[in-house]
């Protein structure tokens, strides 16, 4: 009975003794770092180009560009505003819409990503 007892405290005492603790938790947070280094670069980075690509068209708008709206009105820029700008969609027609709703030039690709949404 002593030995089972003496041999127990010997097993628990190596167990704690044994060396390499410290690098398991590095190894443990690596592939979670992976991960946030694949999602950053898969999916953030591409959204931001997008997004600077669409402020710099927003930004760039100007009269007498030939436009489509991201719900498919077509028209003509005749009054940039900070905030909207002014389309004439027919003969003495215009409609004032946000700069966000342009979605980009006709008979081009939309430079405004297309979600879905109707």
């Amino acid at each position: 009975m002593k030995m089972w007892g003496g041999d127990l405290r010997y097993v628990s005492f190596v167990a704690m003794a044994s060396p390499g603790q410290g690098a398991g938790g590095l190894i443990q947070f690596l592939p979670f770092a992976l991960i946030l280094a694949i999602f950053y670069f898969v999916i953030l980075l591409p959204m931001k180009r997008r997004q600077k690509k669409v402020q710099e068209f927003q930004a760039a708008l100007k009269p007498d560009d030939k436009v489509v709206t991201t719900s498919g009105i077509y028209g003509q820029i005749t009054k940039v505003n900070e905030r909207s700008v002014q389309l004439q969609i027919a003969d003495k027609v215009r409609i004032e819409v946000s700069r966000a709703a342009v979605g980009g030039y006709q008979g081009q690709e939309p430079v405004v990503p297309d979600n879905g949404n109707v």
